[in-house]
């Protein structure tokens, strides 16, 4: 196996991946709003990225190369909602899921009614950065939704991501300024 080979992750890539996104976000904005204590950051965003982790893992839709060198969680048009925080409820303090939902209440306004490939999470390990795994490990679910004859879409809040998916092919086609600054993007 080449170590940029993709794969689809299975349950046993868990710990890997979660620790990896851990790590890829620790500066995202979107998770130092959710989770701004940077004492508790490594644990809460742990049960964020797990419990995302946890909702894909058994579609087929979490590439990664490593495993957690880079990671894709795609959610499929079938898949449910893309931003529901439910089983965050036990899991999160009161401040923190309170900040996620109006998190998730502002992407999902944003998001189209049609049917869609959702990128919910690209995260690259950052000792894993600048080598090209984001955009393989992206191109699968890409791939997915094209068979699909779907559009792909995404939010970000980081402006270096912007022209990241920019120059990936990926268009802006909606903005949200609460309760920060959300990019939506669609290929």
């Amino acid at each position: 196996m080449s170590s940029t080979e993709v794969l689809t992750a299975t349950a046993a890539d868990r710990p890997q991946v979660v620790s990896a996104l851990v790590a890829a976000f620790a500066d995202d904005p979107v998770l130092r709003h959710l989770f701004p204590d940077p004492h508790d950051y490594p644990r809460l965003a742990a049960v964020f990225f797990g419990h995302l982790f946890d909702k894909r893992v058994g579609l087929g839709t979490i590439w990664t190369i490593g495993p957690g060198a880079s990671t894709a969680v795609w959610q499929p048009p079938s898949g449910g909602d893309p931003t529901s925080t439910d089983l965050l409820e036990t899991h999160l303090p009161a401040d923190a899921l309170a900040r996620t939902r109006a998190y998730d209440d502002a992407v999902h306004a944003a998001l189209p009614a049609e049917p869609y490939w959702y990128l919910g999470v690209l995260g690259t390990r950052p000792d894993s950065a600048g080598r090209g795994l984001g955009r393989a490990v992206m191109a699968a679910g890409l791939r997915r939704a094209a068979a699909d004859g779907l559009p792909a879409i995404l939010e970000t809040s980081n402006p270096a991501n912007v022209e990241f998916y920019r120059r990936a092919g990926w268009q802006v086609v909606g903005r949200v300024d609460e309760p920060l600054p959300i990019w939506v993007m669609r290929q």
